[in-house]
């Protein structure tokens, strides 16, 4: 059985955050990801010719002083860049892709990859993890998964259930789409939140892209929940239709079609607060759906529960 001090449950962006920032103070936090790579939902796809996709969350923003700050000195590194795609607006994007950011984040951390974690208990001693076969003793947890992973995980009986369970998470169906270069490209990125396809983009436009004409299509979460179970052939057949039609490209022209199903995309009813912890302050809960679901808000959920460790010791 490995004993840590501290382990964090989830590599997305508020547990990595809260990881660097523990790092920072000396101590040596171990991070188990159910995944392959680290980023949840800042990831992206790599497929033939050089081609890739930002197949989750497609930029980010900087509100705060602390952000901008963190941000621009990824931007020095290159690992970051201003994405001009129309709107007036000052969006950011990783370069070579979005989960440039989470690699940032990761580097040198202690990150253990394809593991999900099944059963965590608390002890004499603090926590008890199981992840398939492994087994993982730590003082102090936290579990930065989407609120329902966390709520399944903490368990119906846990004080902090009803509180997480509050939080109401939307699934999102994604299309990476790739055409041939005489294809039509009328915008760079479209958002209508009425229309099926709330969000489209040219993902080969971002900073840092090699590949040409590959773009990103996501669903509103109402289409996305009708057809969640749906097999991924079948919702890449009906959103290349739909993105055709959007962008005026022939569909034989389309040379690469792929969906994705993110099942805890967007968040719809955050809690409102940046963290929840237990009263023996060895449990803590967060992520974007504690605030509001953006880059930034993971953000901020990892530092204040880093922050709130330090502070207890």
């Amino acid at each position: 059985m490995s004993r840590s001090k501290i382990v964090i449950i989830g590599a997305g962006v508020a547990g990595l955050t809260c990881a660097r920032a523990l790092a920072n103070a000396g101590y040596a936090p171990l991070v188990l990801e159910k995944g392959r790579g680290v980023g949840g939902r800042i990831s992206t796809r790599r497929a033939q010719n050089g081609m890739t996709f930002d197949h989750g969350a497609q930029y980010f923003t900087a509100k705060s002083n602390e952000f901008r700050l963190f941000i621009e000195k990824i931007e020095r590194s290159g690992g970051a860049a201003v994405w001009d795609d129309g709107s007036n607006l000052k969006r950011f994007v990783g370069t070579p892709g979005m989960n440039a950011l989470a690699k940032h984040l990761a580097a040198d951390l202690d990150v253990q990859t394809g593991l999900e974690v099944d059963h965590i208990a608390e002890c004499s001693s603090g926590w008890e993890i199981k992840a398939g076969n492994r087994e993982f003793e730590c003082e102090k947890l936290i579990v930065t998964a989407p609120a329902p992973q966390t709520a399944k995980l903490i368990g119906k009986d846990h004080t902090l259930y009803e509180t997480v369970s509050g939080a109401v998470l939307a699934p999102c169906l994604t299309l990476m789409a790739a055409f041939e270069p005489n294809q039509p490209q009328p915008f760079i990125s479209r958002r209508e939140p009425d229309d099926i396809l709330s969000w489209i983009a040219l993902d080969s436009s971002k900073p840092g892209r090699s590949a040409d004409n590959c773009w990103v299509a996501q669903a509103g979460p109402k289409w996305s929940a009708e057809r969640l179970e749906q097999d991924l052939p079948d919702v890449a057949r009906d959103l290349l239709i739909l993105l055709c039609d959007r962008i005026g490209a022939d569909i034989s022209s389309a040379f690469h079609a792929v969906a994705h199903r993110w099942r805890y995309a967007n968040v719809v009813t955050p809690i409102g607060s940046p963290f929840l912890r237990n009263e023996n302050d060895n449990l803590f809960l967060g992520g974007d759906w504690c605030l509001k679901g953006r880059i930034e808000a993971a953000w901020a959920s990892g530092n204040a529960i880093a922050e709130r460790v330090l502070e207890a010791g």
